[in-house]
């Protein structure tokens, strides 16, 4: 279970039960990580403004660009707020109010970025099973069928692969079910 657990987390297990946290490099399985994870976050976030009656405000942007948020205040931007009056106040973080606000500008550009990426990638998703293809000029649809084709034969080849493997599992099965059978024939002659 925990060497599941240590590669579900993209790192290998180290002395003492700790995990080296790593980057995990198949898609998905960081897709999957990270829902599951940040489920795990927002519930911990949660939990602690309730037990220990604490503002807290956690913002979560997703490998895909999606925005998440959990906020214990009636509202993110008010407990932003706060921490942008609260950071003017403290003498070891000097940062103006300006300097905050661009950073957020910033983030809030980046939000729109990403999100006008997962458009371009939805569309090109739709087109790919064959919805909105009315926009299509002929090169696109040449092109979408050719990535098509591309992709039908990667399949095929996989598909080859896994039915090459079953018959030779298939086969094994076989093989020992016949010396078994023999088996049981010498033994019935025996007897």
């Amino acid at each position: 279970m925990e060497a599941a657990a240590a590669t579900e987390g993209g790192g290998q297990q180290r002395r003492g039960g700790r995990r080296e946290v790593r980057r995990i490099e198949d898609a998905t399985s960081r897709q999957v990580t990270f829902s599951k994870r940040r489920k795990g976050l927002l519930k911990k976030a949660s939990e602690l403004s309730v037990l220990c009656d604490a503002e807290v405000a956690l913002l979560v942007f997703s490998p895909r660009g999606r925005f998440f948020h959990f906020a214990s205040a009636p509202s993110l931007e008010e407990t932003i707020d706060r921490y942008i009056s609260h950071s003017q106040e403290t003498p070891a973080n000097k940062k103006p109010k300006e300097l905050i606000t661009a950073q957020v500008q910033n983030m809030e550009s980046r939000a729109e970025t990403l999100a006008m990426e997962i458009d371009t990638v939805e569309a090109y998703t739709r087109k790919m099973q064959g919805e909105d293809l009315e926009s299509c000029s002929l090169q696109e649809l040449n092109d979408l069928e050719m990535q098509l084709e591309k992709s039908l034969s990667s399949i095929r080849v996989h598909k080859q692969k896994k039915m090459m493997d079953k018959i030779l599992q298939l086969q094994q099965q076989e093989k020992i079910l016949l010396e078994q059978n023999a088996q049981l024939l010498r033994k019935q002659q025996v007897s």
